[in-house]
């Protein structure tokens, strides 16, 4: 029973068609199936930990340790749904000659990450008003017109040395201040992306159009996400139960995403199988396809282990966002406390 409960609590092991010990909690930290009701929130807060894997400008890898999933759930729900962020909500549109309907260049402008602090500007109370406010609304112009570039060559195919402003990109996008917001951001506002296509034009074609932005969160529109990508997993588990040798230990790497399994030599100098990183196994169980093999390793993921991924797509950097989202799910959690005792 010692062996089993150890089980049920760290691993839920898989099988060729099934996964033993899925049982869920009541709350966290509580094993129904092993009648265990004893709960500290102070010793499982202090369990808990946070390491960071990898960061690079716009994506963060961290793990979570000690915790449960509904914890970890709660977290990337929030990071998609609840930490606001600055879009394009209303367009003006006041010429569009281009091939783009307007309704479809609305679209695509709306989902222009923007490089706005959402802490600057303050929600909107009258949705009604559409009179821009330099506490709550930044402005956005697009003016552009497609004419021939008389320096262009005779025999030129290329439609951006024949036409000038062909291309319509997002860095086309014109600032407007409203009142102090200059000394407010203290930078040009601007898309994070300036090279996000909206438009191809001929000469001619016009589009001459403003852009009225809010601040909002992800569970009204998924324009106001500020990630791409908010994922996890389960740490991955893998034990040989005895050594595998030779051509052995060559299949057994075959069946795993590059780099899980190395073969080496060991200290008889004899080839042999190791887990070299469990981390990069996308537990696809083809190994348990295999009779013999299948009897020499077992594959678990590690049920409080929580492998993290996040793209950021705001003007908060991935580990500002994570951050952000802990602060709004800590709001949560105080003003249910605040219900329950008043």
């Amino acid at each position: 029973m010692g062996k089993i409960s150890s089980e049920i609590k760290e691993k839920a092991i898989l099988n060729k068609h099934t996964v033993d010990f899925t049982t869920g909690t009541d709350f966290p930290g509580n094993y129904p199936l092993l009648q265990d009701n004893t709960w500290n929130a102070s010793e499982y807060a202090n369990n808990m930990v946070m390491e960071i894997v990898s960061e690079e400008d716009a994506t963060l890898e961290f793990d979570i340790i000690g915790s449960d999933a509904p914890i970890a759930n709660a977290l990337r729900r929030v990071l998609l749904s609840e930490v606001p962020s600055v879009a394009i909500e209303k367009v003006l549109m006041y010429n569009n000659t281009s091939i783009v309907q307007d309704e479809i260049l609305s679209h695509r402008l709306g989902l222009t990450p923007l490089n706005i602090d959402p802490r600057k500007v303050d929600w909107r109370v009258d949705k009604e008003n559409l009179e821009p406010q330099g506490h709550n609304t930044v402005v956005f112009d697009l003016k552009v017109r497609c004419t021939k570039n008389p320096k262009a060559n005779k025999d030129e195919t290329d439609r951006k040395k024949l036409y000038k402003d062909s291309y319509i990109y997002a860095s086309h996008l014109a600032w407007v201040p409203l009142a102090n917001q200059k000394e407010v951001f203290g930078c040009d506002l601007k898309p994070i992306y300036g090279d996000i296509l909206l438009a191809k034009m001929l000469p001619g074609h016009e589009i001459d159009l403003r852009c009225l932005c809010y601040k909002g969160i992800g569970r009204d529109h998924a324009k106001f996400s500020p990630v791409a990508t908010a994922s996890y997993r389960l740490m991955p588990d893998i034990k040989l139960k005895e050594p595998i040798y030779g051509d052995e230990a060559y299949k057994l790497q075959s069946y795993f995403a590059s780099g899980v399994i190395e073969v080496e030599p060991n200290k008889k100098g004899r080839l042999s199988a190791r887990v070299a990183n469990a981390r990069l196994d996308t537990c696809n169980r083809q190994v348990l396809e295999d009779e013999e093999m299948r009897e020499k390793i077992e594959i678990a993921k590690i049920r409080n282990h929580f492998l993290f991924s996040v793209e950021s797509v705001s003007f908060f950097k991935p580990d500002e966002l994570v951050i952000e989202a802990l602060d709004v799910l800590c709001g949560k959690c105080d003003t249910l406390i605040d219900f329950l005792e008043n």
